[in-house]
């Protein structure tokens, strides 16, 4: 007999939540252990129930559900993640799963195929729209700065990113490291520069994909 998942379903729309529920408990081996709208929330709900996975709106409260994901591995790194979103985008998918997430699914989706995305996870696959092998971003390498080797930030820049791969706010990193609000502004544009991007989402998926690519090469 298959382990019994437990899960926890964060999302914005509780009527989404509650039809996602429902659908999941359709299985003998899945359990719903939590829900709640807000990711502050749901971290709680992974700190204490340590789930096998998580459903994870994109767009929460207090933004955007990829300030969370490094959290959540850091409570419970066995735990999956699955972002939910009304994006079909392979970049925002690669993105996602460079900061550890387990798959993207869209909202639109059909139960059964959430079913079959977890279902692969149970087996050590990850699925993917067939559509997404055509596009042209597919085929695109994953980071440019690859080609380029080490990014060059000095400690405090490499702390301060770091931080915010955890999701922590600029007004905690500047007390952090006694500077003001306004230095780390300073930072973050340096920052930006090095790293040839435009904004703290894409700052994070660089610094994010190179950090995995470190960690392989060492």
């Amino acid at each position: 007999m298959k382990k019994v998942w437990q899960v926890v379903i964060v999302d914005i729309h509780p009527t989404s939540m509650l039809g996602t529920k429902l659908i999941l408990e359709e299985q003998q081996d899945l359990t719903v252990r939590g829900m709640t709208s807000t990711g502050t929330e749901g971290l709680e709900l992974v700190r204490v129930h340590k789930p096998d996975l998580i459903l994870m709106d994109y767009r929460l409260p207090e933004g955007q559900a990829d300030q969370y994901i490094a959290q959540i591995k850091g409570l419970s790194n066995d735990t999956h993640i699955i972002i939910l979103t009304d994006e079909d985008n392979v970049k925002l998918f690669r993105y996602l799963m460079s900061l550890g997430a387990s798959g993207m699914l869209s909202k639109q989706a059909s139960p059964s195929q959430l079913i079959h995305l977890i279902s692969g996870l149970r087996e050590g696959y990850v699925s993917i729209p067939m559509s997404w092998l055509n596009s042209e971003d597919w085929g695109q390498p994953a980071d440019s700065q690859a080609e380029k080797g080490f990014i060059e930030l000095t400690e405090t820049e490499t702390f301060i990113m770091e931080r915010i791969v955890q999701g922590v706010t600029y007004d905690k990193i500047a007390s952090e490291i006694n500077v003001s609000r306004r230095s780390i502004d300073n930072y973050l544009r340096k920052i930006y520069v090095k790293l040839e991007v435009s904004s703290r989402a894409q700052a994070i998926e660089r610094y994010a994909l190179h950090a995995r690519q470190s960690k392989t090469v060492s």
